[in-house]
């Protein structure tokens, strides 16, 4: 299936250097890859000549002349940067030339713009950022990531029906287990806007297991893990560090003497796996879910690697045309929170 992505390559903290090689290394991996790269036309071909790129049909360039930095603030950079990188590259999703847009750039502003843009779904009031992350059980789907810090509990309620409809598009799960992320499992913890959501949860179809403390995001047999922005960023980026820091501590004690230099040699296969394992950069790609289209968030620090994963995210949705899987998996449990609500 042909696929048209248009990414911001002016995007994230090393720009060019990192977007330009990932979009290429996912057009030679990927025969059926359309890439619109989307930025300034001649940093693009000054990059493209560095990487020693050849012409490639399926490869454009769409020239703009605005930037989006990292700490401009949302309506600015929806009022007055209308030719940004950004802002052009979510236009042309709008615009039906491309299916999806990828981008590392500033998440308020990349929420904001899209949102302004593409609309959400019917029934939905705010996108919410979802990525997968890894778990004792392979991985778990986790939501929102840092689109909104605060939430109401119909959001939050809302924000578990749209991850478990994206399970169940993509991994085939029809009933995901979905958890609400808190201080404590007992159904006494948490402030009222989580308990609320816990409420709304337990009179929907979706199939809500209860509250889960900040371990089981990563120790619990469950799909969805779902919580506000703030919070989940921070979990997030925790997670992250750890698993840095699992990776430093090891090449420290492995490299400490001869016999740990002997042991690593042959702990290398496991010690190999294990680094990918728990690599953030191979579940880089965090999707705003509940937009009418598909707008996917690169980490800003990324490299190649991390960069080109989050254009695989995108090419995957759209094959299984995710915004309008869930649109049709939304009724149900949207028409449940209606109903528990005016009760």
């Amino acid at each position: 299936m042909p696929v048209t992505l248009s990414v911001d390559v002016m995007s994230g903290d090393h720009g060019l250097s990192v977007t330009v090689p990932a979009a290429l290394s996912c057009l030679q991996e990927d025969p059926d890859l359309q890439i619109v790269l989307v930025g300034d036309q001649p940093q693009i071909e000054a990059e493209l000549r560095k990487q020693k790129a050849g012409p490639d049909s399926r490869r454009s360039i769409r020239h703009t002349t605005e930037t989006v930095a990292m700490d401009e603030s949302p309506s600015k950079v929806l009022r007055s940067k209308k030719d940004s990188s950004m802002r052009v590259a979510i236009d042309l999703v709008h615009e039906g030339q491309a299916q999806a847009m990828v981008s590392a750039g500033n998440t308020g502003a990349l929420m904001a713009t899209a949102k302004f843009v593409l609309k959400t779904l019917p029934g939905i009031d705010r996108p919410a950022i979802v990525s997968a992350i890894p778990s004792v059980n392979g991985y778990v789907h986790m939501l929102d990531l840092g689109a909104n810090a605060e939430c109401t509990s119909e959001q939050l309620f809302q924000f578990a029906v749209m991850g478990s409809a994206l399970i169940t598009a993509m991994q085939g799960n029809a009933h995901p287990k979905v958890a609400l992320l808190n201080i404590g499992s007992e159904e006494i913890k948490g402030n009222d806007i989580i308990r609320g959501a816990a409420t709304m949860l337990q009179a929907s179809s979706l199939n809500y297991i209860g509250f889960i403390e900040g371990d089981g995001i990563f120790l619990s047999e469950v799909d969805l893990v779902v919580c506000d922005g703030f919070v989940g960023n921070v979990a997030l980026k925790t997670g992250e560090g750890v698993a840095k820091m699992i990776r430093q501590f090891l090449k420290e004690e492995f490299s400490a003497s001869i016999l740990h230099k002997m042991a690593a040699v042959a702990a290398m296969p496991a010690l190999k796996a294990l680094s990918k394992r728990i690599d953030p950069r191979y579940y880089n790609g965090a999707t705003l879910l509940g937009l009418n289209g598909t707008v996917v968030k690169s980490h800003g620090s990324a490299d190649v690697v991390g960069f080109a994963n989050a254009i695989r995210v995108g090419i995957r949705e759209v094959k299984e045309n995710v915004p309008h899987r869930i649109s049709a998996l939304l009724g149900e449990a949207l028409k449940t929170s209606v109903d528990v609500r005016a009760a």
